[in-house]
C-alpha cells in the first residue's frame, strides 16, 4: 500500500484536473434557519446532491481515471457500505471496466439496488463493512482484479480533497469546517486541502459514538480494533481507523467529536424540514454535533459537509419518528381505563382539550394483564414539544388518568 506521505497538494490539484467534467461541482448553501437558530453563519456543502448521492465518487473516478489501461483489464473490486459501492460502479460503467462490489449483508436495499443498476456485480457478505472488506480482499488476490480502497489510498484521499478546493474558492475567510469520519479518507483528503493554504481553519472530525475508531485512535495513539452497534450513520460505522488515514488527522484535524443516535435523527428531521435537503444519517453528523454541543465555540463562517443523501427509504421513516420524539413532538402515551362505554370518548375529548393530535390510537380490551373491568389504550399524539408534553402529561393526571409514557 501506498505510504500516507504520497498524499499532498499538488496530488489533490491533479485529482481536481481529472474530475472537472466528471463528477458535479456541488452547491454551498447557506442557511438563514440555522444560522440564526445556532448563532453563526452557517453554510452545507451539499454532497448529497453529488452524482451516485456521494462524495464518494470523488476518490473512486480519480482512482480509476489515475490507472493503465493495463491495470485496469482485469476489472476492479472493492467492499463498501453503501456509497463507495456506488461510486465504483459508476465509474466503471464510464471506463467500461468491470466491477465486483462486497457489501455487509446488512447493506440498506437501496444502495445494493443502486449498485446494481449502474452495472456493478455485487456479494452481500458479512456482518458489517470489515467482514465484507476482508472477502473482498480475498477475492482480490484470487481473481487478480485492481482492488479500489474506501478510503485508504492517497489516489481517492486525494479526490475527496477536491471538496476542500471548492470550498476555499467559494468561502475564502472559511473559519470552520465540520467533516464526517468514517475510515478518514475524507477528513484527510480535505484537511490536507485546506491547511495547506488556510491553516487557521478549524477542521472538526465528527463520529458517531456507535463507532468511534477515529477517536479512539486518538486518545490511545494509534489503531484500534473498535466494537461496533448499529448506528443510523451506517455509512461510516467502520471497526479501524485507516493506517494512512490516521496519521493525517493526528497532525491536520483539530478536533473528532461524537455523536449519538437522537442528535442524528434530530439533524436529519431538522435538514428535510428546514432546507429541504435529504441526508442520510452520516451526512448529517456535523450538524447534528453543532445543534447537540458537541462542536462548541464556534464563531465565523462555518461549513457543514453533507457527505452523502443515499438513505432507505424505509429508514426515513423510522429516523422522522425518532427525530420528532427526541424534538418533543411525539409522544405515547399507554393509559388505563374502565371497560365501560364512553370512557373511550371521554378520554380522546381530553387529549384534545389538551390541544394535542391523536396520530394512532389501539384500544384493547382482551389483554390477560388487564383486570377484570378495565381496559388498555395505546396512543400516539402530535405534539408541539416538551413543554407542551408536559401539559398534555398534567392535564390527564389532573383529571384522574394514570399514564404511563413509553419510549
Amino acid at each position: 500500500m501506498t505510504d500516507q506521505t504520497s498524499l499532498t497538494y499538488s496530488l489533490i490539484h491533479e485529482a481536481e484536473y481529472r474530475l472537472k467534467k466528471r463528477v458535479r461541482r456541488t452547491e454551498l448553501i447557506h442557511s438563514h434557519h440555522f444560522s440564526d437558530h445556532l448563532g453563526i453563519p452557517l453554510y452545507f456543502k451539499c454532497e448529497n446532491l453529488q452524482r451516485t448521492g456521494s462524495f464518494k465518487i470523488r476518490g473512486a473516478m480519480n482512482f480509476m481515471t489515475a490507472q493503465s489501461k493495463e491495470a485496469l483489464a482485469g476489472g476492479v473490486i472493492t467492499a463498501s457500505a453503501g456509497n463507495h459501492a456506488q461510486g465504483v460502479a459508476f465509474s466503471a460503467d464510464l471506463l467500461g471496466v468491470r466491477a465486483t462490489v462486497y457489501m455487509p449483508e446488512t447493506t440498506p436495499p437501496q444502495k445494493v439496488f443502486a449498485t446494481r443498476d449502474y452495472g456493478a456485480d455485487v456479494v452481500l457478505t458479512g456482518r458489517n463493512f470489515d467482514e465484507a472488506y476482508a472477502a473482498a480482499v480475498q477475492a482480490g488476490r484470487e481473481s487478480g482484479a485492481l482492488f479500489v480502497h474506501p478510503f485508504d489510498d492517497p489516489l481517492v484521499m486525494a479526490g475527496q480533497g477536491t471538496i476542500g478546493l471548492e470550498l476555499l474558492e467559494e468561502i475564502p475567510d472559511l473559519a470552520n469546517l465540520l467533516v464526517p469520519i468514517g475510515g478518514g479518507g475524507l477528513i484527510a483528503g480535505v484537511a490536507t486541502a485546506i491547511k495547506e493554504t488556510n491553516p487557521g481553519v478549524r477542521i472538526i472530525g465528527v463520529e458517531a459514538a456507535a463507532a468511534p475508531s477515529m477517536s479512539l485512535a486518538l486518545k490511545t495513539g494509534r489503531i484500534v480494533e473498535t466494537p461496533l452497534t448499529v448506528s443510523l450513520a451506517d455509512g461510516i460505522a467502520v471497526k479501524r481507523a485507516g493506517a494512512n488515514t490516521f496519521p493525517i488527522v493526528q497532525q491536520l484535524v483539530d478536533d473528532v467529536v461524537l455523536v449519538g443516535e437522537e442528535d442524528i435523527a434530530l439533524a436529519i428531521v431538522g435538514l428535510l424540514e428546514r432546507t429541504k435537503l435529504l441526508v442520510e444519517g452520516a451526512g448529517a453528523v456535523p450538524l447534528a454535533a453543532i445543534m447537540s454541543g458537541a462542536a462548541s465555540n464556534l464563531s465565523g463562517k462555518t461549513v457543514c459537509l453533507l457527505s452523502g443523501g443515499n438513505i432507505d427509504v424505509k429508514t426515513i421513516s423510522v429516523v422522522v419518528e425518532r427525530g420528532l420524539l427526541a424534538a418533543g413532538r411525539y409522544l405515547k402515551l399507554k393509559v388505563e381505563l374502565d371497560d365501560a362505554p364512553g370512557s373511550l370518548a371521554r378520554l380522546t375529548a381530553e387529549i384534545a382539550t389538551a390541544r394535542a393530535n391523536i396520530s394512532i390510537i389501539n384500544h384493547d380490551r382482551r389483554s390477560k394483564s388487564l383486570p377484570i373491568g378495565k381496559t388498555e389504550v395505546l396512543v400516539e399524539l402530535e405534539t408541539r414539544g416538551y413543554d407542551h408534553i408536559q401539559d398534555v402529561i398534567g392535564h390527564l393526571e389532573g383529571v384522574g388518568y394514570e399514564v404511563e409514557v413509553l419510549k
